[in-house]
């Protein structure tokens, strides 16, 4: 997680500061894993009106800047966190949907060695699992 307020933070990354930006990145620091919809919900509970578009263009704008993570397992929608260049990987629940964080599978990343490369400078490596949460046992 990072440790600099979310105006620190769109500073660093040589981005305005503005209220629906700062919402967004507020939202998504605080419940990890929304969905565009919740992080809408939770801006407009901030900041009042501000349509799809804006925030849309927001999530865009911080996940190109690397503030974000934007992740999307299988059959799922779109969800973004902000826990962001650590290559942690995510455990979801077939029932239900939900998702949690797991860290790195064994050693540094990318955490699993390629069995070929094919040349590739591999730095990352994108890891789900799949099961059943306690809550749907």
């Amino acid at each position: 997680m990072h440790h600099l307020d979310p105006e620190s933070m769109l500073r660093g990354a040589q981005l305005r500061v503005t209220r629906p930006r700062l919402a967004v990145l507020e939202a998504v620091g605080r419940q990890p894993h929304l969905d565009t919809e919740s992080v809408i919900a939770a801006v407009r509970a901030e900041v009042g009106s501000v349509s799809h578009q804006a925030v849309y263009d927001v999530l865009r704008a911080l996940t190109e800047a690397g503030l974000l993570r934007r992740i999307q397992p299988s059959g799922s929608v779109a969800r973004y966190e902000a826990r962001v260049g650590d290559n942690h990987h995510h455990v979801v629940c077939r029932g239900c949907g939900s998702i949690a964080d797991v860290d790195c599978a064994t050693g540094a990343a990318p955490c699993l060695t390629a069995s070929d490369d094919h040349g590739y400078a591999i730095d990352e490596a994108e890891v789900v699992y799949w099961g059943t949460c306690p809550t749907c046992s």
